[in-house]
């Protein structure tokens, strides 16, 4: 073969350097695989369950072949026989199967195939061609849209979309996905439940370090689009931080103790509305028990200095990775969730912070903000089946929390509440009632006996000690297992969640 320069080359005469033509390079195809397909389909319709869970008519380089595989597939489903003769009087007539020998190619292509045997690899060859074509198509409206000057459309943004179209594109008709058989499904949950058994925790999922709220849900599992909700103030991001690091240091110590075992990988936190350092100064506080306060200014004694420098080698090797680019669109969070799966070995949880500051499809205009958060919401769950690991998104709640009497949040108080609930296997609400008790702080009403005032204060006061340094995590909806609330232990100052030890005084509790 002649070399070519690019795609504008000339092809040379063999004696001399006058130019003969343009060149021309036809898309990559096979007519006559296509052919024998749909020959040992003619012959023995029982072939067509080798192909067809991934085989679609536009697959088909030659037109007439993708008719004719298409109407084959029709007159199966109805339970009809497809043949040369039943097929014979609906293409009369049609004008590209005339080019070919017309009605007669039909009987051809059935009397030419040897064996049908192979049809499972013929089909697997027009769906590799054809996938070549699609990348061909799919490099060139990549670059003729890098050349179009629309301002509204940044690089970043085509490169999003191209990974995404990519990424469609490589898994347009898996050939290796399908139904399992029970019995497969059977043994996927017994190995699941002795797992379970054999753990002293018995969570199999990924822990939250926190034991109640492991025991309640069984740890955060595959595939689940888990959703930590509150109003502003309550520490929803101080728990998924908590999360987090306790979900890291699990993931390294499991993969440590077996690395043929399959466990570990890394927590991926998409932080949209903190930075890193804002994230990892929580978690310095948190594991060295520093207030953060004090930490950005400086003022840290000796002994805490030193737990400070042991709480950072801790951290250092932790598998926790922060991405905090802000306003990222939901294709960009499952693109660069792919991409650290396959960088860094494996997945454990991805964390989503938080989910209102995620943007649609790029370069796909929504003015309804409920149809985008819906989609958003799907494209979570999507990328937790599709990744197989928990995510967990965090969320705002609406302000008609703020105008009842109770203020533990419900279902209905999710901001879109309708696509959010539905898509989500776990809804979970941080209530802190000491934070709505310390707003609340009696003052002494116009023309109120003193007495009456007293007493009303006493009451105030005894129920905020009662509440002190609490939360309340209500676990709202849960596919797998049972709703309900659990008390935690919440230090403000440290940003840190824990068992709630009553025992203890604040003052003597170290996590």
């Amino acid at each position: 073969m002649l070399p070519m320069e690019n795609a504008d080359a000339t092809i040379t005469s063999l004696h001399g350097d006058t130019p003969v033509g343009p060149v021309y390079r036809t898309p990559p195809h096979n007519t006559e695989v296509e052919a024998a397909l749909l020959g040992a389909i003619l012959t023995n319709n029982r072939a067509f369950e080798q192909v067809a869970d991934f085989l679609r008519p536009d697959y088909f380089y030659e037109p007439v072949h993708g008719r004719i595989y298409e109407t084959i597939a029709k007159l199966i489903e109805r339970g009809q026989v497809a043949s040369p003769l039943t097929l014979k009087h609906l293409f009369e007539g049609d004008e590209a199967l005339a080019e070919v020998g017309g009605t007669e190619y039909l009987y051809e292509m059935a009397t030419s195939v040897i064996s049908v045997i192979n049809a499972a690899e013929y089909g697997k060859t027009v769906h590799d061609l054809h996938l070549k074509r699609s990348l061909i198509g799919l490099g060139e409206d990549v670059v003729n849209e890098a050349y179009e000057g629309d301002v509204d459309v940044t690089a970043s943004d085509q490169i999003e979309q191209a990974e995404q179209r990519l990424y469609d594109l490589a898994t347009t008709g898996e050939t290796e996905r399908g139904a399992i058989s029970l019995k497969d499904a059977v043994t996927t949950a017994v190995n699941m439940a002795e797992e379970a058994f054999k753990r002293e925790s018995h969570v199999v999922g990924i822990t939250t370090g926190l034991d109640l709220l492991d025991r309640k849900l069984g740890g955060l599992h595959p595939s689940d689009l888990i959703i930590l909700a509150a109003r502003p103030s309550m520490g929803k991001t101080a728990l998924a931080t908590n999360i987090a690091f306790n979900s890291a240091k699990s993931a390294m110590q499991a993969a440590q103790n077996d690395p043929e075992s399959g466990e570990g990988g890394v927590v991926l936190f998409f932080s949209l509305e903190m930075s890193a350092e804002q994230l990892a100064t929580r978690i310095l506080s948190e594991r060295s028990e520093i207030p953060s306060d004090k930490l950005r200014r400086g003022e840290v004694e000796n002994d805490e200095f030193t737990r400070f420098v042991t709480a950072s080698q801790e951290v250092h090797r932790i598998p926790l990775l922060i991405d905090d680019t802000p306003a990222l669109s939901i294709s960009a969070v499952r693109t660069r969730a792919r991409r650290a799966k396959r960088q860094h070995g494996g997945l454990a949880l991805v964390i989503v912070d938080y989910l209102q500051l995620l943007q649609g499809m790029p370069g796909k205009r929504n003015d309804n903000r409920v149809q985008e958060i819906g989609e958003i919401s799907r494209g979570l769950k999507t990328l937790a089946k599709e990744l197989e690991v928990p995510v967990l998104a965090l969320s705002q709640l609406s302000r008609q929390v703020e105008n009842r009497d109770d203020k533990r949040p419900q279902l209905s108080d999710l901001r879109e509440s309708g696509s959010i609930e539905q898509d989500a296997d776990v809804v979970m609400f941080i209530y802190r009632e000491e934070y709505y008790l310390e707003k609340a702080e009696p003052i002494i009403r116009p023309e109120e006996d003193q007495t009456k005032f007293h007493d009303r204060a006493e009451r105030w006061q005894e129920r905020i000690n009662e509440v002190r340094n609490t939360a309340s995590i209500i676990i709202a909806k849960q596919r797998h297992g049972p709703v309900g609330t659990i008390d935690v232990y919440f230090n403000g100052a440290l940003t840190r969640f824990a068992d709630l030890d009553r025992h203890h005084d604040d003052a003597d509790f170290h996590g």
